[in-house]
C-alpha cells in the first residue's frame, strides 16, 4: 500500500505546486477582490496613460536624437519627470500588456505570448478604479488572445480592433463598445480624435481613466500622409554591436550569432531584403504622429482646466532593435528590447521643474501606480509597487533588481526561453534549453552590452550572486515552471541560402 501511494502523492504535489501561480490570480477574482483600502492622505486624481508600441527607450527629440522631433513628448518631460531606466519584465506587446494591466509577471498572468488569451476572471486594474467610481475608457489596441476586440471588464467606454489593427481603413473596422463601425482614417489620429470625445462628453462629476493605447509605431511602420518622406534625407547610423566583438573571439551566445541570418536577423530580416536604415527612418516617421497624439491630448485637459491636476504617463510596451547585436525587432533582455520611454507629469504632484529617477520602474508598477494616484492601496498579490514616491522626489527603498522572462515561441525558434535580472549597473542573462553560454554585462562601463563579462574570473562573484538571486525571485514568485501551449500560427524557421553559416560554440565550451 505503501509503494502505491507515495508516488501518487508525490503527482499531488507536484499538481497542486504547478497550479500555483494560477490559483494565486484566482484569488483575487471575487466580486470582493475589487473593493481596496483607501490611503487615506492621497487624493483622488484623473488617470490619463498613454501607450505607444514598439517605441525604443532613446527615440526622443530631448535626449539628443539626431533628427526625430518630438515636441510634445520633449514639454511633458521638462515639465515632469523622466525615467531613463524604465523596463518591460517581457519585450512582447501582449506579455507586457498584460502585466500592465495586472501588476503581475508573465509567468503569474499566464499570456506569455501573443497567442494566449487571458485566463477568464483575471482582475484588472480598470476594475479596481471603476468600482471606486472612476469613469473608465480605453481606446486603442488590445491585442491579447489572438483577434478579440470586445470589450474587456473594467471599461465604461471601449473602442479597439482586431489584433495588430491596420493603420489605414480595412474591411475589419473597429469595435466601439460592441458595435462595428468603420476605421475613417490614420489609426493614430482616429483613436486621438475618439479619446478627445470621450473626454469633452463625459460626466463631470467623477473621477476619470483614460488608457489610450496607440497602434503605433508597430510594424509595418506607415506614417501619416504629413509626416511622410520628412526623414527621407536623414543619415541612419548603424549601431556599434551590429558586428562581431570587436576585441576578438566572438563571446555572445551562438544563437545571437546565429540569430544574425533569420526573421529577426540584420542578414534576412523578416525573410526579405529590408533596407534597415530606410525602415529606421519609417519608424521615427511613424512615431510623430504619436508624439501629436500626445499634444492633442494634453490640449484637451488644458481646455478642461484639469491639465495640472491629471497624472498622465506615457511609456512604450517594449523597445525594438535596428541592428544591435546583429538583430532586429525585441524579445530578447539586451536594452534596445526591453527598456522603454516613460515620462510622468501632474504638476500638482510633482512640480513643473524636470526631474529624472533613476531607479529601476517597470510595466508591473503602473497598475500599482494609478491605484496609489486613485487612492487606493494595491493590492499585495501584485508583483509591481507604486513609483509615486520616487517620481515625488522622496527617499524610499526601492528595487534593487528587476526580473525579466521571455518564453521561446515555436513561430519565433531562433529565439530561447531567456531569464535576466537588470541591477543599476549589471544584468545578467541565463538561458534555458540550449547549449550555449549565458551573458553578464557591466552596464556603467558598457552601455551597449558589446563584452560578455559571463567567464571573466573578475566577476565569478557577480555571476554567482546574481543567479542566486535571479532563482530567489523566480521562486517567490512562482515562476519556477515553463509553461507550455500547443502550437498556433506560422512558424517563422527560414535561413537565407549563401548567408552566415551556423556560429561556432562559444570559446568557453571547447576544452
Amino acid at each position: 500500500m505503501r509503494r502505491i501511494l507515495c508516488p501518487f502523492v508525490v503527482v499531488l504535489l507536484i499538481v497542486f505546486i504547478a497550479a500555483v501561480p494560477q490559483a494565486e490570480v484566482l484569488a483575487q477574482r471575487s466580486g470582493s477582490a475589487t473593493r481596496l483600502a483607501k490611503i487615506p492622505a492621497r487624493k483622488p486624481r484623473n488617470i490619463v496613460f498613454i501607450l505607444a508600441d514598439d517605441h525604443r527607450y532613446d527615440a526622443l527629440g530631448f535626449l539628443g536624437h539626431p533628427f526625430l522631433e518630438t515636441p510634445h513628448l520633449d514639454a511633458m518631460a521638462r515639465r515632469g519627470v523622466h525615467f531613463p531606466n524604465a523596463f518591460v519584465t517581457t519585450s512582447l506587446c501582449s506579455p507586457s500588456r498584460a502585466s500592465i494591466l495586472t501588476g503581475l509577471y508573465a509567468h503569474r498572468h499566464r499570456v506569455v505570448d501573443n497567442n494566449n488569451p487571458v485566463p477568464p476572471g483575471t482582475v484588472y486594474f480598470s476594475q479596481y478604479l471603476k468600482r471606486a467610481g472612476y469613469d473608465t475608457a480605453f481606446i486603442g489596441k488590445w491585442h491579447m488572445g489572438g483577434e478579440g476586440d470586445d470589450p474587456q471588464p473594467g471599461f465604461d467606454y471601449w473602442v479597439s480592433f482586431r489584433g495588430q489593427g491596420t493603420y489605414l481603413p480595412g474591411k475589419d473596422g473597429l469595435n466601439v463598445n460592441g458595435r462595428r463601425v468603420p476605421q475613417r482614417g490614420y489609426i493614430t489620429d482616429e483613436l486621438t480624435d475618439y479619446a478627445i470625445d470621450w473626454l469633452k462628453n463625459r460626466r463631470s462629476d467623477r473621477p476619470f481613466m483614460l488608457y489610450l493605447s496607440h497602434k503605433a509605431v508597430h510594424a509595418e511602420f506607415i506614417p501619416a500622409d504629413r509626416h511622410k518622406g520628412r526623414y527621407a534625407d536623414k543619415v541612419f547610423t548603424p549601431p556599434a554591436s551590429i558586428d562581431a566583438d570587436p576585441q576578438g573571439g566572438d563571446l555572445r551566445p551562438r544563437w545571437v550569432r546565429d540569430q544574425r541570418n533569420s526573421w529577426h536577423g540584420v542578414e534576412f530580416p523578416y525573410h526579405s531584403d529590408l533596407d534597415i536604415a530606410e525602415y529606421y527612418k519609417r519608424y521615427t516617421e511613424t512615431l510623430l504622429a504619436v508624439d501629436d497624439s500626445v499634444g492633442r491630448v494634453m490640449d484637451e485637459l488644458r481646455r478642461r482646466g484639469v491639465l495640472d491636476s491629471t497624472l498622465i504617463v506615457y511609456m512604450g510596451d517594449n523597445g525594438f532593435a535596428f541592428g544591435e547585436h546583429g538583430l532586429i525587432d525585441k524579445r530578447t533582455a539586451y536594452e534596445e528590447s526591453m527598456r522603454v520611454p516613460m515620462i510622468a507629469h501632474c504638476p500638482e504632484m510633482f512640480g513643473t521643474n524636470e526631474r529624472k529617477v533613476s531607479q529601476v520602474v517597470a510595466n508591473i508598477d503602473i497598475a500599482p501606480t494609478l491605484l496609489e494616484t486613485a487612492g487606493m492601496r494595491a493590492p499585495n498579490t501584485m508583483d509591481g509597487r507604486s513609483f509615486l514616491s520616487i517620481a515625488e522626489g522622496k527617499q524610499t527603498q526601492w528595487r534593487s533588481a528587476l526580473l525579466y522572462e521571455y518564453y521561446w515561441e515555436r513561430n519565433f525558434p531562433q529565439t530561447p526561453t531567456i531569464h535576466a535580472l537588470r541591477s543599476d549597473r549589471f544584468k545578467y542573462i541565463h538561458y534555458h534549453g540550449i547549449w550555449d553560454t549565458d551573458e553578464l554585462y557591466d552596464l556603467e562601463n558598457d552601455p551597449f552590452e558589446r563584452r560578455n563579462l559571463i567567464n571573466d574570473p573578475a566577476h565569478a562573484g557577480t555571476v554567482k550572486k546574481m543567479n542566486r538571486e535571479l532563482f530567489d525571485m523566480l521562486g517567490r514568485s512562482r515562476g519556477m515552471y515553463i509553461p507550455l501551449y500547443p502550437d498556433r500560427g506560422a512558424q517563422q524557421n527560414k535561413r537565407r541560402k549563401g548567408g552566415s553559416r551556423s556560429a561556432e560554440f562559444p570559446p568557453v565550451i571547447y576544452q
